[in-house]
């Protein structure tokens, strides 16, 4: 039986879209739901997904072939599968972290996203891969004075920002986006989620975290962020075999078995 004592938000629905790293991404529809009663929960894929809990709905889509096309669908195509006023977006390398943190105030914008420290335009917000986001503001992504690009986070929070709010949208300031999520910058030990492969290890346990990494079969964003992860696979259990068994991996020199998560948790490989 769910806890009752759930953070209830009727008011968004829990979104995730890909083709790829599956068992990942259900895992973190599911660290997002146990903890928060959605209006609804929907995971967009052309996957065969089996076996989910009753409250995620798996919608079938068109394969998601690259990140552009994930780009153009979250402009283009999610918001007809959402119904209520918000969605929260989420990736496979990123969740809720604890709902206890939520703000109700995050629902006064139609853009959250955390910061990203590399602009001090006051542009700065915010990242796509978790983040908070206005039915409204879906709508503007495909009207005509909306430009398109890739990727979506960055033609929505900085190349159309100030079209968007020329039509009265609102992005939250960074001292609000910094406690709605860490990627970059910010501490998922104090913001209510989070998104990025490098905080999964001190996010989760180096053990999670490996349980989580060998169902992958797409990693490019671990790549691009190997020696921060593997610098923490090493200070955890078997430390050194996996890290060099992650470099191996992510060289290319040696293929990857897959592990196994279900509903109930993670299971070790």
């Amino acid at each position: 039986m769910q806890d009752d004592r759930r953070l209830a938000l009727p008011q968004v629905t829990l979104c995730a879209v890909s083709s790829v790293n599956i068992a990942a991404t259900l895992a973190a529809v599911e660290a997002c739901r146990r903890q928060i009663a959605f209006a609804a929960c929907k995971v967009l894929t052309d996957a065969n997904v089996p076996d989910v809990h009753r409250e995620i709905e798996i919608v079938p889509i068109p394969a998601v072939r690259s990140s552009a096309d994930y780009s153009d669908f979250l402009m283009t195509h999610l918001v007809d599968h959402v119904a209520t006023p918000f969605c929260l977006v989420v990736q496979w390398d990123g969740h809720v972290v604890d709902a206890g943190r939520w703000e109700p105030g995050f629902l006064d914008y139609d853009y959250v996203g955390a910061s990203w420290p590399q602009f001090d335009d006051g542009h700065d917000v915010g990242n796509g891969g978790f983040s908070l986001r206005s039915r409204r503001l879906m709508e503007a992504c495909r009207a005509p004075g909306f430009v398109p690009a890739h990727p979506e986070d960055v033609a929505i929070c900085r190349s159309n920002r100030a079209w968007l709010e020329g039509q009265g949208l609102r992005f939250a300031p960074r001292e609000i986006a910094d406690r709605f999520s860490a990627e970059r910058a910010g501490n998922p030990a104090a913001t209510f989620g989070y998104h990025g492969a490098w905080l999964m290890p001190r996010t989760l346990g180096a053990v999670r975290f490996w349980q989580l990494y060998r169902t992958l079969d797409e990693t490019g964003s671990v790549a691009h962020d190997r020696w921060a992860i593997v610098a923490q696979v090493l200070r955890g259990p078997k430390g050194l075999r996996r890290a060099w068994r992650m470099l191996l991996d992510l060289s290319g020199r040696k293929q990857r078995g897959g592990g196994c998560v279900t509903n109930q948790g993670l299971q070790s490989e």
